[in-house]
């Protein structure tokens, strides 16, 4: 992947977490740095061999939630 690929990744993998409770952003931290970490450095340190994977968690993730909101229409 080149570099503006990889650019666009982590810039996307951020926004996409930073829609998720802090727990579920939490425990991406913990998968993919083994630790407790602000969640910019962990995606800024992501393998490119992860960021693949890492973005479909996220979407899924986007997805599951928007499932379990409520409708209110």
């Amino acid at each position: 992947m080149n570099e503006k690929l990889q650019q666009f990744a982590r810039s996307e993998l951020k926004k996409g977490l930073a829609q998720l409770p802090l727990g579920w952003q939490q425990k991406f931290c913990l998968l993919y740095a083994n630790k407790h970490a602000p969640v910019d450095e962990v995606v800024d340190n992501l393998p490119e061999s992860k960021l693949d994977w890492a973005m479909q968690q996220v979407e899924n993730s986007l997805r599951k939630l928007s499932r379990e909101k409520p409708n209110c229409t």
